[in-house]
């Protein structure tokens, strides 16, 4: 049976993956549109998590991709970024669990973990049998972490003492575990920290009255004299360059979720505008809905080429921060605009539940703030191509 490209990949890009790749993505695909995409919009609406999927995630081997310990066979950015596309058309809540999970906490111990604490953990963390979480941004430290970062660690003997707080921190409400980034009262760098949330002192409390990624636990993480023993210090994670090296890898991934969030919207659009019957015929054959959604088409094409290139950057050795930077603001800025188009183009029913468009709006806002705002980006492709820092 040959393998079909979605709606949303026009040009098929999809073709670019290898044969094991594609059945992975086929059978992926299938899982998903049978066991999650029929109960998000209620899980959506009540806000909370639906646990069931989380086996499917796991054993699906979406989660534990990119590192020898848990990948199930060798496979490239390109291809990692594709399951973060697919994850994300179904439901961008789903593909920021995947995304925490296997991103940034699985993330964070692969690339500043020493082999031992790899070893350990990563397994883990990719098979479901420990959950993480990933706390970096703070109440008041959010774009500026490499500076203002305001919980400390202080070394005594064995231990170090963590006290801060967290904030807008994923999967924290009942994650096992959370990579907690603090400056060390010693030498004022940035180091990491695997923490058990059971630790006396540690305290999620959940976020309430989200309208975005409403799926997603986010929670404020307190820290009162918790203690750390030295053996679950991350390793090689030294400074705030370590904790960049982790947010480049997936930096780029949000990218290629951005893009699902745009697919997802506009195949609902898509299916929607075929079904509905206006002026004697489906408004699908209206110039105007066309032009919504050729629109829309295009600004999905344009970031599945952008993402495919950075991804095999990364494959390659060759990608730097500012081109992490570059997919993930425009990404997400032509998302933001294409789920506008696709909620217009499905009039009043644009803001409801029922056809999943109203979701994907509402969640499109969310992915356009995190792991760096466009502003953020933009200024760090800014100084590379001009060699000016316009920071602040």
């Amino acid at each position: 049976m040959p393998f079909e490209t979605i709606a949303g990949d026009f040009y098929g890009f999809e073709n670019l993956l290898t044969d094991r790749e594609k059945e992975f993505i086929a059978t992926l695909r299938a899982r998903l549109e049978s066991e999650v995409k029929p109960i998000v919009n209620e899980f959506w609406e009540k806000a909370e998590f639906p646990h069931q999927i989380i086996d499917v995630l796991h054993s699906s081997g979406a989660v534990g991709l990119g590192f020898a310990e848990t990948a199930p066979f060798e496979n490239s950015a390109v291809f990692r970024g594709w399951v973060a596309l697919e994850l994300a058309r179904i439901d961008a809540s789903v593909s920021t669990y995947v995304g925490v999970q296997n991103g940034l906490a699985l993330g964070a111990i692969g690339v500043c973990g020493s082999e031992e604490q790899r070893a350990e953990w990563l397994p883990k963390l990719a098979s479901g049998e420990v959950l993480g979480a990933f706390g970096l941004t703070e109440p008041t430290s959010g774009s500026d972490s490499a500076q203002g970062l305001k919980t400390v660690a202080t070394r005594d003997g064995d231990n170090w003492i963590l006290n801060g707080s967290k904030r807008w921190i994923g999967n924290a409400t009942f994650s096992d575990i959370t990579v907690i980034w603090a400056k060390s009262a010693e030498d004022g760098q940035v180091k990491g920290f695997i923490v058990p949330t059971s630790t006396p002192g540690y305290t999620a409390t959940k976020i309430e009255g989200k309208q975005s990624l409403r799926i997603v636990q986010n929670a404020d993480i307190t820290l009162e004299n918790v203690v750390v023993p030295e053996a679950l210090r991350l390793q090689n994670a030294n400074s705030f360059k370590d904790t960049a090296r982790v947010l480049r890898l997936t930096r780029a991934e949000v990218a290629w979720a951005a893009v699902g969030v745009a697919v997802g919207a506009y195949e609902a659009a898509l299916r929607y505008t075929n079904e509905r019957v206006q002026f004697g015929k489906p408004i699908a054959g209206h110039q105007l809905i066309q032009d919504l959604l050729v629109k829309s088409l295009g600004n999905i094409t344009a970031s599945i080429g952008l993402c495919t290139r950075v991804s095999e950057m990364l494959d390659a050795g060759e990608q730097r921060d500012e081109h992490s930077a570059l997919a993930k603001a425009f990404a997400t800025a032509k998302m933001r605009e294409t789920v506008a188009w696709c909620r217009e183009a499905l009039g009043g029913n644009g803001i409801v539940l029922d056809y999943d468009v109203a979701r994907f709006f509402a969640d499109a806002e969310a992915l356009y703030s995190y792991e760096g705002t466009r502003e953020m980006n933009t200024l760090i492709v800014g100084r590379a191509i001009t060699g000016q820092a316009a920071f602040v």
